[in-house]
C-alpha cells in the first residue's frame, strides 16, 4: 500500500472562490485517486495555441460521461477560471493531488 505523498500549493487566481482565495495556501496529498466532489490540483490541457497551461486548483464534479476513465472540472465562482466546458475531461494522471485543507490564508 502506497502512502499519499503530502505538499503544499499556493492558490492563484479568483476561480475557486469562495472555497479559496488568491494567496491561500493549501495541504494536498498526491498519489491518491480522484474524489468526486472535493478539490484538486490539475494539470489542465494546453490553448488552443499549444500553451502550456498552469496548474490549477479545480473541484472535480465527477467521472466524463462520454469516457468514464476521464474527469470533469469545474470551478467554484462560475465567473472566472477554465472548466471542462472549456478544456474537455482530464485523464486521471491530469488529477495531480486531492486538496486535504488550507493550512494558511493572507491578512486582507
Amino acid at each position: 500500500m502506497r502512502l499519499p505523498l503530502p505538499a503544499l500549493v499556493r492558490v492563484r487566481g479568483r476561480s475557486m472562490l469562495p472555497t479559496y482565495r488568491d494567496g491561500d495556501v493549501l495541504l494536498v496529498l498526491r498519489g491518491l485517486r480522484p474524489r468526486p466532489g472535493r478539490v484538486h490540483v490539475v494539470r489542465l490541457p494546453p490553448t488552443a495555441d499549444g500553451v502550456a497551461r498552469p496548474v490549477a486548483v479545480k473541484r472535480v464534479t465527477g467521472p466524463d460521461p462520454g469516457d468514464r476513465t476521464r474527469w470533469w472540472l469545474d470551478a467554484d465562482n462560475p465567473a472566472e477560471g477554465v472548466t471542462s466546458f472549456d478544456v474537455g475531461s482530464v485523464t486521471g494522471d491530469d488529477v495531480l493531488a486531492v486538496v486535504a485543507g488550507m493550512v494558511w490564508r493572507p491578512l486582507g
